[in-house]
């Protein structure tokens, strides 16, 4: 019996679990970072006046950010129904959203077509996106955590966490593939139709989203949770009636994570095509092969994400991401080295980029176990998702804009000197927040008594 219930989860095999929770996330991903890529390269050309190119960019970047304002909302909705009638399906609900709001940004008219409502249309998509992924997430980290064995939360939390680097590889790839067989140039292929690609194949993973997700069956801690009663009619309030503290250290523990991510991508790309000396104050980088770039270092934060797993497992969550934050803020000193523009190279580059994904790996890795842990089952869904949205609106929602801002004023070391503050922030919250390596998630919050029969049985 119990080598039965190591591989079935409520019928469900353990690598169906794992499956559902990491193709999820990829897809959610692979849609979001899509319009990211597209927010630098593309959105400034088609959907926003011909001008100052700057100013588009920022336009553009600003719209990228409206999503960051949805998250905090959609993780309020869909926890609302994660916490009341289950996680799978909000899950299924979650992934659809996201999936159409996808799909139709392939097909919207451009600003020479339509004038303004371009711009409309393309932030209304782009917020139905971030209310999707407000509510992806916490359901995703949730199927992996009350699902898993004891004392290897982090490990099957990190699943789910593999869904951003793959998502990224995924997106961008397919951005890198239609550039090299169509060009960048005005008026070509690529940016008369080749940019909606990514965005339309967006049905075809959601189709193999859904599939896998429709086969699950309820966590067995939240089954248990509504045969105790325990069900909550207002999951928002009871949090933050009840959990105000964990909603703000959860949110300042993950904004290092955001920041640092949002760096490294979004403002990297654009800060690495920019235009160099004297006629701008970006690196000079060709598209392409400033994309081919990231495409390597993520690679670094795929690696690394296991790691951090284990690591949280074995050593506990908070040395673990004490000593990774510490590493976040020694990185922001590098900036001026690395990236001065007109003086820097391809290695220094690349060298940049590895760091920073190594880092987002490591800190990243053990988040889906942190959050959900800091949280009681009947309103976890609601909670976890809150604090870690909460953080995409001061870490990521603003960083290329603050960075961009920064690097064109002040120059590329006052980047670094912002990602080192937002990571300083980090260190404190994590400084005071509990360690939540053995705190049972199969709990009775009436009475505090541990169910017996929780989850999977003694750690192997």
């Amino acid at each position: 019996m119990t080598t039965q219930r190591t591989h079935d989860i409520g019928g469900v095999p353990r690598s169906r679990i794992v499956a559902a929770s990491m193709i999820g996330t990829t897809i959610e991903f692979y849609d979001f970072y899509a319009y990211g890529t597209a927010a630098v390269a593309v959105f400034p050309q088609l959907f926003y006046p011909k001008g100052d190119p700057t100013a588009a960019l920022l336009a553009s970047l600003a719209t990228f950010g409206l999503a960051f304002a949805a998250r905090p909302l959609g993780s309020i909705l869909f926890g609302h129904f994660g916490d009341r009638v289950g996680r799978k399906a909000t899950l299924v609900a979650s992934l659809l959203l996201m999936g159409i709001a996808t799909v139709l940004i392939g097909a919207l008219p451009t600003y020479q077509q339509v004038g303004i409502v371009a711009p409309t249309l393309l932030a209304v998509m782009r917020f139905s996106q971030g209310l999707a992924l407000g509510g992806e997430w916490s359901g995703a980290a949730l199927l992996a955590t009350e699902t898993a064995q004891p004392r290897k939360r982090a490990w099957a939390a990190m699943w789910p966490q593999l869904g951003a680097p793959f998502g990224f590889l995924l997106a961008n790839g397919v951005f890198l593939v239609l550039v090299l067989c169509l060009g960048t140039a005005p008026g070509g292929a690529f940016l008369t139709w080749g940019w909606r690609v990514p965005f339309l194949l967006s049905s075809v993973l959601v189709v193999v989203g859904l599939y896998v997700r429709l086969r699950l069956t309820e966590t067995p801690v939240f089954a248990r949770a509504v045969e105790r009663g325990e069900r909550v009619k207002a999951p928002l309030v009871e949090v933050v009636r009840g959990s105000w503290r964990q909603l703000v250290i959860g949110t300042l523990v993950m904004l290092a994570t955001y920041t640092l991510f949002y760096v490294v991508t979004t403002w990297a790309l654009a800060f690495g095509i920019g235009k160099p000396p004297p006629a701008g104050t970006g690196l000079g980088f060709a598209y392409v092969d400033f994309l081919e770039l990231q495409l390597i270092a993520v690679v670094f934060l795929a690696a690394t994400v296991p790691v951090a797993g284990l690591l949280a497992d074995r050593f506990g969550r908070r040395p673990t991401l004490l000593v990774v934050t510490v590493g976040i803020i020694a990185y922001g000193g590098l900036f001026g080295v690395l990236l001065t523009p007109g003086a820097t190279s391809t290695a220094s580059v690349l060298l940049f980029l590895v760091l920073g994904m190594t880092l987002m790996g490591l800190t990243f890795g053990p988040m889906s176990a942190v959050l959900p842990e800091l949280f009681p089952t009947n309103v976890r869904y609601t909670g976890s998702g809150i604090a870690y949205n909460a953080a995409s609106i001061l870490g990521a929602a603003v960083a290329p804009f603050i960075a961009t801002w920064l690097a064109t004023n002040y120059g590329v070391g006052w980047v670094g000197l912002y990602l080192s503050v937002a990571a300083a922030l980090s260190l404190a919250a994590i400084w005071v927040m509990r360690e939540t390596r053995d705190v049972p998630l199969d709990d009775d919050v009436r009475t505090g008594r541990v169910e017996a029969a929780a989850v999977d049985g003694p750690p192997r």
